[in-house]
């Protein structure tokens, strides 16, 4: 080991800290996916014998990461038993106007955000609040900020409300050998939800109106056009590239049906053009109708989409660019995306406006609503195939209640008694209901790998594993004495729980929330020790300082799922975000003293 010391950190030490700070930095400035950057960082620090192999192992077996997983299970059980499809039906009504429709959403869906996870609830509600907004007629933004803000609130009130209160709870089960309760932060949950309502319902007119990209989409005669090629024309015979059909001023040939009736698309640079042929383009019609005049091509006798004339189980589905996706920088013309996928871009569309340029050379941003001709596959095996890329939210799925809808929620139910009553602790009991969803049958085994979020599960572990690096290396403890002897002989621990709560909920505005909640934990759990007090209000205040940042799409997962459909600029959400933040922050450095006394 290299003998080093700075400011009272050895070498490992300081290796540690330059290793999480490039995560950051990396996360904030490059589009390599969190997943690979954490397991990157983690690389750094068994090489230099930080951790060992044994306690890098031991961060994928944690708490966090086994309920995470288990969790995942019984969500698949929820979903294909129908349950979270009845709950949507049947739970939020038909409000009358956009003040109730604000109370009408946030409440029920905080309180599933509590027990289901908030971004499986926004991703569920998306939909809902859609027609919800066409039903009022505004836009579906002014809908889709207070969806995402009560799923996160609601999601403060237990452990396995979002992930970072996971990634605390068992930090805390490590460092006193005592697991917390489920619902342990349950009353300062419930404090700060309602604040955030009443905010809502305040600063309402502050939520920004933007179009739905779907707006774009409405109509497909607007974006496709179909030219038939006549038996003498003279590209019959040729290739679609020889002839100069394939990719055109305007547009791409997207689509190629024959007499009989048969698609051919992706259309390969090879296909032959055959006399009577449609090609279906995408793109600038008033310059691809130019192909009649310039190759001898001739108007269809009517428009396709029709596509139930040729194929009725071709669809039309609308995707959203996913932050970090590996499409973001690219075209579809360059990166394969098609080819690989089997599915054709019919046209883009970014902030609630269609892009007015050729689809397929558009250079896709986080959050472009993307419209794709997709071929005839299950729904489940398509997202499948662009998972980590894409996020569809126009799911075809068709909920079948029955007898296995009430079991799961009997699960459900009994999950969160065991864990209530202290008759099992949280792991036990999430992993047993995971057994039961399978072994009821209410979800199968061959198809729950589709629901797990593996990359979500890399960055639990590796997160708890810097944790304990940041305990290991001393950092915490240098770091807590440090700020205590800067703030005299008589410190106020009111005033560090802040100062801490505020740079924690500061950091997780540009990062993960999980990220930020692994690196400030030993923090202040060293902190509260130092000082005497009881470390529960620090570790619970910032259990909800990292989640209620809301200032930033990048910070919270649930913005990140509606900033594609709401059609948002990045800077939307500061507008009412920060207000909401800085309130929020207050609130729950109140509650949480009220509640949990300090020594």
């Amino acid at each position: 080991m290299i003998d080093f010391e700075l400011f009272g950190l050895g070498f490992q030490a300081w290796i540690t800290i330059i290793t999480v700070m490039s995560i950051f930095i990396v996360m904030a400035r490059t589009r390599i996916p969190a997943e690979v950057v954490f397991l990157g960082a983690l690389t750094v620090l068994l090489i230099f014998g930080i951790v060992t192999e044994e306690e890098g192992m031991a961060g994928f077996g944690s708490e966090p990461v086994v309920v995470h997983a288990a969790f995942f299970v019984v969500m698949a059980g929820l979903m294909q038993s129908s349950v979270l499809y009845w709950l949507t039906k049947h739970m939020l009504g038909t409000p009358k106007n956009y003040k109730q429709a604000i109370l009408k959403l946030m409440i029920p869906v905080a309180g599933l955000g509590a027990l289901l996870n908030a971004v499986n609830v926004v991703a569920l509600f998306i939909d809902v609040v859609k027609i919800w907004a066409r039903k009022l007629g505004t836009e579906p933004s002014r809908l889709l900020i207070p969806l995402s803000y009560a799923a996160t609130l609601g999601g403060t009130c237990t452990l396995i409300g979002n992930s970072s209160n996971l990634v605390i709870s068992g930090l805390y089960a490590d460092q006193t050998g005592q697991s917390m309760n489920l619902f342990a932060p349950l009353l300062p949950g419930l404090f700060c939800t309602a604040v955030g309502i009443c905010l809502v319902l305040v600063f309402r007119n502050m939520i920004p109106r933007r179009n739905s990209p779907e707006t774009s989409f409405e109509s497909t005669s607007d974006y496709t056009v179909e030219l038939l090629v006549p038996t003498d024309n003279a590209a019959v015979g040729m290739t679609a590239d020889e002839a100069g059909l394939r990719n055109v001023r305007g547009g791409s040939l997207i689509e190629i049906v024959r007499f009989d009736k048969e698609i051919i698309t992706p259309v390969p640079s090879d296909e032959f053009i055959l006399g009577g042929d449609r090609l279906i383009y995408a793109g600038q019609i008033n310059e691809i109708l130019e192909l009649k005049r310039t190759h001898g091509l001739a108007a269809a006798d009517h428009h396709v989409y029709s596509i139930n004339e040729i194929d009725s189980n071709r669809k039309l589905r609308t995707a959203y660019v996913r932050f970090g996706s590996d499409l973001i920088g690219t075209s579809m013309s360059d990166n394969g995306f098609e080819h690989r996928t089997d599915m054709v871009l019919v046209a883009v569309a970014r902030q609630g406006q269609r892009v007015q340029q050729q689809p397929r050379e558009v250079r896709l941003e986080a959050g472009d609503t993307l419209l794709f001709e997709c071929p005839p596959k299950d729904d489940r095996e398509i997202e499948e195939l662009t998972r980590g890329t894409l996020t569809f939210f126009d799911s075809h799925f068709v909920p079948q209640l029955g007898p296995k809808t009430i079991i799961s929620s009997l699960i459900l139910l009994g999950m969160f008694l065991l864990s209530i009553f202290h008759v099992l602790p949280l792991m036990a009991t999430t992993m047993l209901a995971a057994g039961g969803m399978l072994l009821t049958k209410c979800c199968r085994l061959q198809k729950v790998t589709k629901y797990i979020e593996w990359e979500l599960l890399l960055i639990l572990g590796s997160t708890v594993v810097f944790s304990t690096a940041i305990t290991k290396t001393g950092i915490a403890q240098t770091v807590a004495e440090s700020v205590l002897s800067m703030s005299g002989d008589h410190p106020n621990p009111y005033v560090i729980m802040a100062i801490l709560c505020l740079l924690a909920s500061l950091l997780s505005e540009f990062v993960s929330d999980v990220g930020a909640c692994g690196v400030f934990f030993p923090i202040a759990y060293h902190m509260a020790t130092a000082l005497g007090c009881n470390p529960m209000p620090f570790v619970i205040s910032l259990m909800i300082a990292v989640t209620t940042s809301f200032a930033s799409p990048i910070g919270s997962s649930t913005h990140m799922l509606i900033y594609g459909p709401g059609g948002f600029h990045f800077t939307d959400f500061l507008k009412i975000g920060v207000l909401m933040h800085i309130i929020l922050l207050a609130a729950n450095l109140l509650i949480v003293n009220l509640i949990y006394p300090l020594y």
